[in-house]
């Protein structure tokens, strides 16, 4: 009788034990998953789809080998997105010119609110129609006299036709499309980047007793000399060093870079992203939409703008120089009363220390907190000790880091490190903002940071789950500057993948994209009044 109670329970413990496996086998392999085909992303914007994901896992590691599967997955997405587009003459290119805008179902007269929708047949510099789609176009409508904009929704068939929508927020108004690349310009783009690691290229200075040695750094060095490894072992993110005769790796001090005369494509692609190439219009002959107040029933008020809440295309619109969001309503806020007893951790490149520049220019009682790092780009903080509000702003990292001013990397880490030992609670406001210096890079380097740092947001969240995490989404820049390096295009598709990486987490993103769109900023610092109302969106988020 002993004998068959003690079989029947070591029977019921291996069922159970081997049940345990199962299931465990099966959530991992179902998160691999899960995690190489949720990329549903088109090449304009307002094809990007959300999808349901499912709830982040209890345990959040991630193996060196999980991230690179989640990297190569997302790689082999957008490059179905953006298939090769090999062309033997520019004759055979997208030509802004020869397409063929037409006005679907026009009016006399629009209401304020209503849609409008324009067929756009596209054409090559023979008059030829394309079969083809994937240009890279940008949408939008403006008032200048009333300091009004906002983005138009672009739709591709992928047969040479598309549809661009704009919804009519204000009365009056002028409708602009533009070329920003050819298919066959975004395609050699896309191949260019991820071909090479050099483009930009970095010089490490090593200290020396009192004087200094400088030797060359970068994310893949070919070289058979002494190399520096400067990695995160759970990150696997690193960067490498000529190592100099005679001194420690742990000795590097300070980084500045340069952009290096290289480039990844032919002569006659390059000719694509020539000035008078890029950024072309190609509704010129439309003329001016009259919209004017219509009978309709007033629309329903809108409820105050909350952290969470869904985003649509376009975002919203521009208008007497103030954000007004279609989805909700941002309130007017006392700045100084809503940051009381807060924290602000900004962390990210210059367009999110415009941030921190706007808030002490704003609050008179901020005062700078002197942390006793050199140059422009040392950690700032500031604080108002009357209202205990503190407010941080700290670069991404050291690399990649793209500016001609040398830097110091002494007191440096990664974003995600920094997280990770961040308490966290419901007076923590974190806003992240990268992207500008990452694109001159193969993809995959911001794929993995991005990786990274959701992986710590993920577990900031699990141990301090009133937190407030917000991503600050990239600004658009100048159009013509460099493209090959920095294009809108590179800044357009990490745009897309981390709107995707995040959003399994509970945080919310500022949409700067659409933002500068609508006020047609073309500048990578835009003015201080896209900042304040960027900021307008943060303090509805928090207060």
């Amino acid at each position: 009788m002993t004998m068959r109670i003690t079989n029947h329970k070591s029977l019921l413990v291996l069922l159970f034990t081997l049940a345990s496996w199962i299931t465990f086998t099966v959530f991992q392999n179902s998160t691999k998953l899960w995690t190489v085909l949720k990329l549903p992303i088109s090449l304009h914007h307002g094809n990007f789809i959300m999808k349901s994901c499912p709830a982040a896992p209890l345990d959040p590691a991630v193996s060196p080998a999980e991230t690179e599967l989640r990297i190569k997955g997302i790689k082999e997405k957008l490059d179905q997105l953006i298939p090769p587009r090999p062309f033997t003459h520019v004759s055979s290119t997208t030509s802004a010119t020869h397409s063929k805008a037409t006005l679907l179902s026009p009016q006399d007269t629009y209401g304020s609110g209503d849609q409008l929708d324009v067929l756009l047949e596209v054409r090559d510099h023979l008059g030829c129609r394309k079969e083809y789609g994937g240009d890279f176009l940008r949408a939008r409508m403006s008032s200048p006299a009333l300091k009004a904009g906002a983005s138009g929704k672009v739709t591709d068939f992928n047969n040479g036709t598309y549809l661009v929508s704009f919804t009519l927020f204000w009365e009056g108004r002028c409708l602009s499309l533009l070329l920003i690349l050819p298919s066959e310009g975004v395609s050699a783009l896309w191949r260019a980047r991820n071909q090479g690691y050099d483009r930009v290229i970095f010089t490490g200075q090593f200290a020396n007793g009192t004087s200094h040695v400088n030797t060359d750094c970068t994310l893949v060095l070919n070289s058979s000399a002494e190399l520096c490894e400067y990695l995160d072992s759970r990150d696997q993110e690193a960067f490498y060093c000529v190592k100099p005769p005679h001194i420690p790796c742990a000795a590097l001090t300070h980084m500045h870079s340069k952009n290096k005369h290289v480039s990844y494509l032919s002569k006659q692609e390059r000719s694509l992203f020539e000035r008078s190439n890029v950024g072309i219009e190609m509704m010129e002959k439309f003329d001016t939409i009259t919209v004017s107040k219509c009978n309709k029933k007033t629309a329903p008020m809108k409820k105050k703008c909350k952290f969470g809440m869904a985003s649509t295309i376009p975002s919203g619109h521009v208008w007497k120089d103030t954000w007004n969001p279609v989805s909700c309503s941002l309130a007017p806020i006392e700045m100084k009363e809503c940051l009381r007893g807060k924290f602000i951790h900004l962390m990210g490149d210059s367009t999110i220390r415009q941030w921190i520049e706007y808030f002490k220019s704003s609050i008179k009682t901020l005062k700078s907190v002197d942390l006793h790092e050199s140059g422009k780009f040392q950690k700032q903080f500031a604080v108002d000790l009357d209202k205990n509000i503190k407010i941080q702003w700290q670069k991404h990292s050291y690399y990649p880091l793209v500016v001609s001013l040398t830097y110091s990397v002494k007191e440096i880490e990664y974003i995600a490190r920094v997280i990770d030992r961040t308490g966290g609670g419901k007076s923590t406001i974190i806003v992240i903002s990268l992207g500008q210096h990452f694109r001159p890079f193969p993809i995959n380097v911001f794929l993995r940071r991005a990786l990274s740092i959701h992986d710590a947001v993920q577990r900031l969240l699990l141990r301090s789950p009133d937190t407030v995490v917000i991503i600050k989404a990239e600004n658009i820049r100048e159009m013509h500057s460099d493209v090959e390096r920095f294009s809108d295009f590179h800044g357009y598709i990490q745009y897309l993948a981390i709107k995707d990486i995040f959003q399994d987490l509970n945080v919310s993103i500022i949409d700067a994209w659409d933002i500068t769109i609508a006020y047609g900023t073309n500048n990578v610092h835009p003015s201080q009044s896209v900042v304040r109302n960027q900021i307008n969106i943060l303090l509805n988020f928090i207060c």
